[in-house]
């Protein structure tokens, strides 16, 4: 691998995607990675859903928490706005696993926000601090798809979300190398990411890239998996303080094309 912190610096400076926090590591090799301001506390909006679900699988597997097939009832006090049309509605009764599946593939805000309550956003901050080693990532607050924000009472007004880059790119490295419970579960999830118009927008033809994306007005966000046409795997890390925009987002692409010919 070519790419270094400079050149790193000098691709996110480039096309217009700084402020930025980025990761880059190589996973077949013994090699560290190239990093840009990984903990910059950027809000992770929508990347805090893998950990989440990460969390809660890690208490199914434990046995602290109902198999996958248990079922839960949305309650109506959990409904926000989606980008795309979701199933969840008061009173519809959702497997857990349906639940995990809508939260990372659709980025579902609803069957998030259901997941905070089945699994605690206390306890899944000690999972993702003391068994997943995410020593900043915290769960505070349920997600909202618009204005005004939910109404949420478990929130103590005042801490946000948190999920920096360095956490991402620690999280996906263990769901990669199977160093989590139910890692084969969370690649399919990944896998099969419905939002595609960022870092995908730049990959080869034959590359794939399981990944979650993270939006709002005031920052846009992806990561992922990188499994080349040679099966060679990276991660690959890319939070921003810019606004979601077409025009902002459009620049993810050619962003990874660049640090693409470096690896």
């Amino acid at each position: 691998m070519r790419l270094d912190g400079d050149l790193l610096l000098s691709a996110t400076l480039e096309f217009g995607l700084s402020p930025a926090s980025a990761v880059v590591r190589p996973l077949d090799v013994a090699a560290g990675p190239v990093q840009l301001a990984p903990r910059l506390p950027l809000y992770p909006a929508s990347m805090i859903k893998v950990p989440l679900v990460a969390a809660a699988l890690a208490a199914v597997a434990a046995g602290r928490l109902a198999p996958l097939d248990a079922v839960v009832e949305v309650e109506p006090a959990n409904m926000t706005a989606n980008d795309a049309a979701s199933p969840l509605v008061p009173g519809y009764r959702a497997a857990l696993r349906e639940l995990m599946w809508l939260a990372v593939a659709r980025s579902d805000n609803v069957a998030t926000n259901v997941l905070f309550d089945v699994v605690g956003r206390e306890r899944a901050t000690r999972i993702a601090r003391d068994e997943l080693r995410l020593p900043e990532t915290a769960f505070h607050r349920k997600l909202s798809g618009s204005e005004p924000l939910i109404d949420d009472p478990g929130w103590d007004g005042v801490h946000r979300n948190a999920h920096p880059a360095a956490d991402c790119a620690q999280l996906m490295r263990a769901i990669a190398d199977n160093a989590v419970p139910h890692a084969n579960l969370l690649r399919d999830m990944l896998a099969a990411q419905e939002w595609n118009n960022k870092l995908s927008a730049g990959l080869l033809s034959w590359d794939r890239f399981l990944h979650k994306t993270g939006d709002t007005s005031e920052v846009t966000h992806d990561a992922g998996i990188l499994v080349t046409g040679d099966d060679k795997r990276y991660v690959v890390v890319l939070y921003t303080g810019l606004p979601s925009t077409d025009e902002t987002n459009g620049r993810f692409g050619p962003f990874m094309r660049r640090i693409r010919e470096m690896l």
